[in-house]
């Protein structure tokens, strides 16, 4: 099949998708590594937790808004109907993401009592672990086909006639819920993976290390179970994942870099074991993107069918690739401010 306008524009989504869960991922995990800290290192743990976060967090969001602006730019009918049916979910995604950029402000900026730094912390570290299950749920509900798009306003009423069957049943079943579960697992993993190259004390990095191996057993814990319940509730991503050259390919790449992944950490190749991880997330993501392919909303409607006149893609295309030369130049420079002023720190 050779790809299309619409194609080569919700590729560009994907890897947008893929940048986010990447950087943004990782913050999330962060929060969830705040909220388990323990022992007499707990405070050094947060304390690195909110340096390497705090320099770039905001400016991850970016690509989740690309996402969003090309998807109501470029296929209209798709983001009206995902932003209807999936209106809970994603309203209390939005909750949540405000509610943990708002607690981890505030208690940099607020008083140093050990209450106020508490509440302002567990506020933080909870929306840190809810608002990724939120998005994992919603990403399973729309794979599964959950919520087709009907042809008429009265075919959706009369398919589901009451307010939980419309809009809470298709999102809160065993599927989504394992693929939010593996989000959450995935971002926790990388963020470990991540603070072991940004730790300068051995024994915070050795914290981390020992974290970030856990988190390899449970994403293929959560990998597992949510392939078991595809196979029954979503046997269009399972076929898509099992069957054919390419999802061949697809897992024997994410087995590979997982597998590097753990021997890294295992021997300390903390450096590697970042590439590993983030190549292992970003071939997930990419499964999930083709086990859908080419359906935007399956099982009917494809990226093809849901797509804006030509001239609209063109026009957006064109946009992008421009904004695109001022993005990235403008993100490799934050990161190599912060990332340069973090080492001359501990070189003084």
């Amino acid at each position: 099949m050779i790809p299309t306008l619409p194609d080569f524009v919700a590729g560009t989504m994907v890897l947008s998708i893929t940048v986010y869960v990447l950087l943004a991922g990782a913050d999330f995990g962060g929060g969830v590594w705040d909220l388990l800290a323990t022992g007499p290192r707990k405070d050094e743990q947060r304390a690195l937790i909110a340096n390497a976060i705090g320099p770039v967090w905001e400016a991850n969001h970016v690509w989740l808004i690309l996402v969003v602006v090309m998807l109501f730019s470029c296929f209209p009918a798709a983001f009206a109907h995902l932003s209807t049916e999936l209106h809970v979910p994603l309203t209390l995604m939005l909750v949540g993401v405000v509610l943990r950029g708002s607690a981890f402000t505030f208690r940099a900026y607020d008083r140093d009592d050990d209450i106020v730094q508490q509440r302002w912390g567990l506020i933080f570290s909870v929306a840190s672990v809810i608002t990724p299950v939120l998005l994992g749920m919603c990403v399973g509900t729309v794979a599964a086909g959950n919520i087709p798009l009907h042809d008429s306003a009265e075919a959706a009423v009369i398919a589901a006639p009451t307010f939980v069957a419309r809009f809470v049943s298709p999102w809160w079943r065993l599927f989504p819920i394992s693929v939010g579960v593996l989000t959450l697992t995935l971002f926790s993993l990388l963020a470990a993976t991540y603070l072991t190259v940004e730790a300068h004390e051995p024994d915070t990095r050795e914290a981390f290390r020992t974290r970030a191996l856990g988190a390899t057993v449970a994403v293929a814990v959560a990998a597992l179970v949510a392939a078991v319940l595809a196979q029954r509730d979503a046997p269009l991503v399972f076929a898509a994942l099992t069957r054919g050259a390419r999802a061949i390919v697809l897992l024997s790449a994410t087995l590979l870099f997982a597998l590097t992944a753990i021997v890294s950490l295992w021997k300390r190749w903390f450096q590697l074991a970042r590439v590993a991880v983030a190549a292992e997330a970003s071939f997930i993501v990419w499964g999930w993107a083709w086990s859908q392919y080419p359906f935007m909303l399956p099982p009917t409607h494809t990226i093809e069918s849901l797509a804006a006149p030509r001239s609209t893609l063109l026009w957006v295309m064109g946009t992008l690739i421009a904004g695109t030369l001022i993005l990235l130049p403008s993100f490799f420079y934050l990161f190599r401010i912060f990332k340069r002023g973090e080492a001359l720190e501990i070189e003084h």
